[in-house]
């Protein structure tokens, strides 16, 4: 039996945006289990007390989607003894590492010039558009791994907010979760406690300037206009969900109800 994780969620000391998605709801009046799916930001920095609790989860994989790029900017992910860990980026080795390093160091003025008029947003619906359509192989990988063997499972990137929320997101959409139950996930990474800590490398305090802040918010947002449009992808490239499913990702019916039998109540 798996750890039944308790309904007030854990506050992890330096493990950001860890949440147990279990009890979303289907729209055929199930719910996903609890103690089965987890989500979070990179364990890198995890605690002795962080990884204790990790290791009480029962967790079989932990699916680590950064590049080489943020593993050596953050570190690797702690040890757990038993629990495997599968690295698979879903960006490019060092892609954005020009991009994250002028967001650490940039003055206003090239923050300005990186993001200003949008320009951040527009980015961020770009990124998501790019995992739907190139990242299917990924996505079909993890959806199969926990068809197989993979339960349970934690899945993370860098924030836990992008690349490890659409991976979520596709998983639940699998699963047959509501669409408005995935978003409103989706949005609690904007918590104040679960956000990814802005590191920026000067410590001036105009650094941290309103206007720069408000810059960079398009960046560590979680929106609801990310997430549509990745659904909106979907929609575009393949008509719909299922045709995504099996065409896109090659997850049979047979694979879509193991996955049910494994991660839904």
């Amino acid at each position: 039996m798996t750890q039944q994780v308790p309904s007030t969620e854990p506050e992890l000391a330096a493990v950001r945006n860890f949440r147990d998605v279990g009890g979303l709801p289907t729209v055929d009046g199930r719910r996903v289990r609890h103690g089965v799916l987890f989500r979070s930001g990179h364990l890198a920095h995890a605690s002795e007390e962080d990884a204790a609790f990790l290791a009480s989860l029962g967790l079989h994989t932990i699916f680590d989607f950064r590049n080489a790029a943020d593993q050596k900017f953050e570190g690797p992910d702690v040890e757990l003894p038993g629990v495997r860990n599968v690295n698979l980026p879903l960006s490019d080795p060092a892609d954005g590492a020009e991009f994250w390093k002028m967001v650490r160091d940039g003055d206003l003025d090239q923050l300005r010039e990186l993001l200003s008029d949008d320009k951040g947003a527009k980015r961020m619906i770009a990124s998501y558009r790019m995992l739907i359509k190139e990242r299917t192989g990924e996505h079909s990988r993890v959806l199969r791994s926990l068809a197989e063997d993979s339960v349970p499972a934690l899945m993370h990137c860098a924030a836990g907010k992008d690349r490890a929320g659409l991976s979520i997101a596709v998983t639940l959409l699998t699963l047959g979760v509501e669409r408005e139950a995935i978003v409103a996930d989706y949005l609690k990474s904007n918590a104040r406690h679960r956000r990814y800590k802005v590191r920026r490398s000067s410590t001036a305090a105009s650094a941290y300037s309103p206007e720069v802040m408000e810059l960079l918010s398009p960046l560590f947002d979680a929106r609801a206009e990310y997430l549509a449009a990745a659904f909106e992808t979907i929609e575009e490239t393949w008509g719909s969900v299922e045709a995504y499913l099996e065409q896109g990702l090659g997850v049979t019916p047979q694979i879509r109800e193991r996955l049910r039998e494994r991660l839904l109540d």
